[in-house]
């Protein structure tokens, strides 16, 4: 296993992404905070507040290590459960100012479980999905096309299966309704050798920026007045819900005692709840529910 190589390509990753978001903010650069973890490892968290375009962006890179696999890391393989392991990734929400921009997520990651005397045990981990408060279709169908065309190297199959992954776990079961328009998800990922899983993970980690950035440059300047704003803070608490009780590296974070103020960084700065709230039929409001928060397949036309 080249763990080191995975490692370099974290921190370049890590890197360039806060590079490319500070330029296209304008205004507001990334503050470092480098930690280290009393159990074994640390990390370099980059967050980015009160931006122009973004309200708050964080990067975190970590590389953590114990005596113990969580058992979030070990749901699906019980069998791991208590093994010595290390896990390193690149994790990242960005929560843009502009409620015609929509939130992003992506991370990609790398879990190596050991025991003596036995061969490690290595699994991919990534994806990326877009959470949307106005939906647009020209964006929803450039974000897949972008993850399809990352995926397409490594198999036909391989972007439906991690897009229906992403469909089937960023869905809000308390409130029946998936967080957005999805993306791709995978994980316990070692179906290749490790180059070739390695060389999916990078192509995944390198298609975010293009698959993001056109998003933001073409709706940062919209008009938006109270309504759209109120709008957007109240969709970011499925956000917030989600984050909280379904997400696994949350639960990861929290339960291999990893630093919470990293771990909690992809809140969004303000958020709103209201009761029993419905949007007016055949309103933009009403739209995201009723046609862009539905399983599609949005690399065909509308």
């Amino acid at each position: 296993m080249q763990i080191d190589a995975v490692k370099n390509y974290l921190f370049s990753l890590q890197d360039s992404i806060c590079e490319a978001l500070a330029i296209e903010d304008g205004r507001a650069g990334f503050i470092v905070d480098e930690w280290e973890r009393e159990a074994g490892g640390g990390g370099r968290s980059r967050v980015l507040s009160d931006g122009a375009v973004f309200e708050k962006a964080g990067v975190n890179f970590s590389h953590v290590h114990g005596d113990g696999l969580p058992a979030s890391a070990s749901a699906a393989r019980p069998e791991l459960a208590g093994r010595s392991f290390q896990a390193m990734g690149v994790s990242l929400v960005v929560h843009p100012r502009n409620p015609y921009v929509p939130t992003s997520h992506a991370n990609v990651r790398l879990f190596v479980a050991e025991k003596p005397g036995e061969e490690p045990v290595w699994w991919f981990g990534g994806g990326y999905d877009l959470t949307p408060y106005y939906g647009n279709r020209e964006d929803c169908r450039h974000w897949h096309r972008t993850a399809f065309e990352a995926c397409e190297p490594f198999g036909q199959e391989v972007y439906p299966e991690f897009k229906q992954w992403c469909d089937d776990y960023f869905y809000l079961k308390h409130r029946r309704e998936p967080r957005g328009v999805g993306g791709l998800f995978f994980d316990d990922l070692n179906r290749w050798d490790f180059d070739t899983s390695f060389a999916f993970m990078r192509a995944i980690g390198d298609s975010y920026l293009p698959a993001y950035l056109p998003i933001v440059q073409r709706r940062k300047a919209a008009d938006y007045g109270d309504r759209e704003r109120q709008f957007q803070l109240y969709r970011r608490g499925r956000y917030v819900e989600f984050n909280l009780v379904f997400d696994r590296g949350t639960l990861f974070g929290l339960q291999s005692d990893g630093r919470t103020e990293a771990i909690l960084m992809s809140l969004p700065p303000l958020v709103r709840w209201e009761y029993d709230y419905r949007p007016v039929a055949g309103t933009p409001e009403a739209e995201l529910t009723e046609y862009f928060l539905q399983s599609r397949d949005w690399l065909q036309p509308a």
